[in-house]
């Protein structure tokens, strides 16, 4: 009588280990992945278009969109539009600031800033569209200064560069991540 282990069973269990120990999933850890063609090495990323009376936003978003774009370290990151593999296109079309809460004597104490842009990231090898939102909309909440007491965008900014810094940084994450992970 054979024992129910014999030299068969364990051969059909040792191809299903190897079947499941080889085998993947498909999926990657977020950050680490790209759907650009594998021929992009550079990308091109000019200074985004300002629409708004927010002094220089433009100029902060670009260096932390590129910044962003460096730290997840495969491709080469250069200011101009031409002799690049890929070109992405920024247009900031409006910055509100709206009150969100008051103090008891009606004062805002917190605000809600809304950007709305353009993103484009154009092959620059095929002249194709490789990815786009024409209508990014992005917000953030900041408590107010003791000094704040109106909802003019550049002022605003002119009193709090670090709520200009987190906003930027904020973008930044959400554009390179939205085009290197298709999401």
């Amino acid at each position: 009588m054979r024992a129910p282990g014999g030299p068969g069973r364990i051969a059909i269990l040792a191809a299903i280990a190897a079947a499941i120990l080889t085998s993947s999933c498909g999926y990657a850890l977020a950050g680490r992945g790209s759907f650009l063609p594998a021929y992009v090495k550079t990308i091109g990323v000019p200074t985004f278009v300002n629409r708004t009376p927010v002094f220089n936003v433009e100029t902060m978003l670009t260096q932390k969109v590129r910044a962003e774009f460096i730290g997840r370290g495969h491709y080469t990151i250069l200011p101009q539009d031409s002799g690049v593999d890929v070109l992405l296109l920024g247009e900031v079309t409006s910055i509100t600031i709206t009150p969100a809460s008051f103090t008891t004597t009606q004062l805002a104490s917190r605000y809600v800033i809304t950007m709305s842009a353009r993103i484009q990231l154009r092959d620059q090898r095929q002249n194709a569209l490789l990815w786009e939102n024409p209508g990014l909309i992005f917000r953030q909440e900041y408590d107010a200064g003791s000094t704040r007491s109106n909802v003019d965008p550049a002022a605003f900014f002119g009193q709090d560069q670090n709520a200009l810094d987190r906003l930027s940084t904020e973008f930044a994450r959400t554009i390179v991540s939205a085009i290197l992970e298709a999401f």
